[in-house]
């Protein structure tokens, strides 16, 4: 029994730990996505001109992803542990950790497959629409947009899920 009583705290803590933890890296990663989509993207393709402006947003848009991709980490690591430490799992457990799972390989699915095709395009002067190459670069750039919406949808999914696990007590 007096085992029982010490767990109980430590366990507590290290779900409030978490969850803090959880709650930032979803901050940090969706305050990027929107800031980049909402905000810098369209000011840079607006102001600096054509082939430049690709150039810079093809930067931004890359370290983003690692930033994205160690948020999803982060996170990932963060529900496991809330797993682990938090008791019986409710429905909302799981459909918080799925949807995770899904904002996670949207991340993954940008970073490591459509930026760096995005990128090699553009490398090898590809213009948006203008021949094969420029209607792959469209057909991706799409195709990344999408994929950055869906995460993002996900993400305030997850946000909310969050939120509401953390009103549940330890």
């Amino acid at each position: 029994m007096a085992d029982d009583l010490n767990v109980r705290p430590l366990r507590a803590r290290s779900i409030t730990a978490a969850l803090g933890v959880y709650l930032f890296s979803l901050s940090l990663w969706m305050g990027g996505l929107i800031v980049l989509g909402a905000i810098v993207a369209p000011t840079v393709f607006r102001i600096v001109p054509a082939p430049s402006s690709a150039d810079a947003m093809t930067i931004v848009f890359r370290k983003f992803d690692a930033v994205a991709i160690s948020c999803a980490l982060v996170c990932l690591f963060a529900e496991a542990v809330m797993a682990w430490r938090g008791g019986k799992a409710t429905r909302l457990d799981l459909v918080r950790s799925v949807t995770l799972v899904v904002a996670s390989a949207c991340a993954i699915t940008v970073g490591a497959w459509l930026s760096p095709a995005i990128q090699a395009l553009h490398r090898s002067g590809a213009i948006r629409s203008f021949g094969p190459d420029g209607t792959a670069l469209e057909r991706l750039h799409r195709i990344a947009e999408s994929t950055a919406k869906a995460e993002l949808f996900f993400l305030a999914a997850v946000l909310v899920l969050t939120l509401l696990r953390a009103r549940r007590p330890t």
